[in-house]
């Protein structure tokens, strides 16, 4: 069987161009023909992606379209005779970029239009999560599914040689880590607000690492910076690394005390699983998909109290025997998106199943409450949004 995936842009370190890639790498383990084609390809990616100006791209007997932003992509997709199934990594909703980038407001605005017309022309519609499968569900997409991110782990757990990264890195400070873009659904401004309660009422030896881009929305990230002026914080705590290559990545990773996440609007994020294979603690607000990733892993809570999250981040930080049961929960959760499970929902995909939460093993673990001092320790268990 040809089975083909779209992707408007292939991008290296791209949670939904990776995530297309290792699923194209898993068909054909399975014996199918695959390819992966993109509007635009990374210089880097050239020849392991194909152009979707290629006439093969409409041969495929199925092909999957990653949708995540408006692109020529989508009609095409809708125009195809048979074999549709979309995968929906969520949109950012549009009232995030109001206050920042009106260009931004109006591609997240379209994004929804234009993934509204694709409605009775697709064979099936799967979200990377139940969250996102509700919002197409509403939309009127039917049949609908889910299927989660394929993410590559290898990258997070590879031995790497950086020592002069390594150098700084292990030192004196409590490394909090965040992986993704400098984008207002991430929340940042709430990482630096965190850090100033840690500071006052926890430890003074901390740093703050971002990895990610941070020029995407750029006055947000001014809006940060002026936060960081506001609270008189030492620049060389908060580190804003850029892009960075996957050598580096996973020496973040591996130095890091504790995974921090305070988005407000997430469609999966693949940085949890990164940070679960990594064996880095996770303190994450209970928002959007996010508990469904961890599944009742990592430490969540709600409502956003941050100075009770500042002292959650200490007791991850230097309490060894949460640590430990936290990383074991995390590890047990992690399994459920190993490539074993991942073939196993392709294969009822290929057979005309509809990936189901109840079958696939994502059905997140309740957490406790919901109040004030309430968490899940999981010691049982642009406009794109991935």
């Amino acid at each position: 069987m040809i089975v083909n995936q779209w992707v408007p842009a292939a991008h290296h370190g791209d949670a939904i161009g990776g995530s297309a890639r290792h699923i194209r790498d898993l068909l054909r383990d399975m014996g199918h023909r695959s390819e992966l084609y993109a509007l635009t390809i990374d210089e880097d990616l050239q020849g392991e992606v194909q152009p979707f100006s290629d006439p093969a791209s409409r041969e495929g007997d199925l092909t999957i379209f990653h949708y995540a932003l408006p692109s020529p992509m989508t009609n095409a997709f809708g125009s195809l005779p048979n074999g549709r199934i979309l995968q929906y990594h969520n949109v950012t909703p549009a009232h995030f970029f109001a206050p920042y980038d009106p260009a931004l407001f109006r591609l997240a605005t379209l994004a929804r239009r234009d993934l509204a017309s694709l409605v009775g022309r697709v064979d099936l519609a799967l979200g990377v999560s139940e969250y996102n499968r509700q919002e197409l569900q509403a939309l009127g997409f039917a049949p609908t599914g889910v299927f989660p991110l394929a993410v590559d782990t290898s990258r997070i757990t590879r031995k790497v040689e950086r020592p002069a990264l390594d150098r700084i890195l292990d030192d004196d400070f409590v490394n909090f880590l965040f992986v993704g873009r400098i984008a207002p659904n991430k929340a940042i401004e709430d990482h630096i607000r965190l850090a100033e309660h840690y500071k006052r009422y926890v430890d003074s030896h901390y740093r703050f690492i971002f990895v990610g881009r941070y020029d995407a929305v750029p006055r947000y990230y001014s809006t940060i910076r002026a936060l960081m002026s506001e609270y008189r914080m030492l620049n060389e705590r908060f580190v804003f690394t850029g892009p960075v290559p996957d050598e580096d990545l996973a020496l973040y990773y591996r130095h890091a005390a504790v995974y921090i996440s305070l988005s407000e609007h997430e469609g999966f994020c693949a940085p949890l699983v990164e940070a679960m294979a990594a064996d880095v603690p996770i303190l994450a607000y209970a928002a959007a998909a996010v508990p469904e990733t961890l599944g009742g892993a990592g430490l969540q809570f709600t409502p956003k109290d941050l100075e009770y999250a500042a002292e959650l981040a200490g007791a991850l930080a230097f309490d060894d025997d949460l640590r430990s049961r936290i990383i074991a929960g995390q590890r047990r959760r992690l399994a459920d998106f190993g490539d074993d499970h991942i073939v196993r929902r392709l294969g009822s995909i290929l057979r005309g199943g509809i990936p189901d939460l109840r079958q696939n093993g994502s059905v997140p673990r309740q957490a406790e409450g919901g109040q004030r001092g309430t968490s899940s320790a999981g010691v049982s268990g642009p406009p794109e949004s991935t």
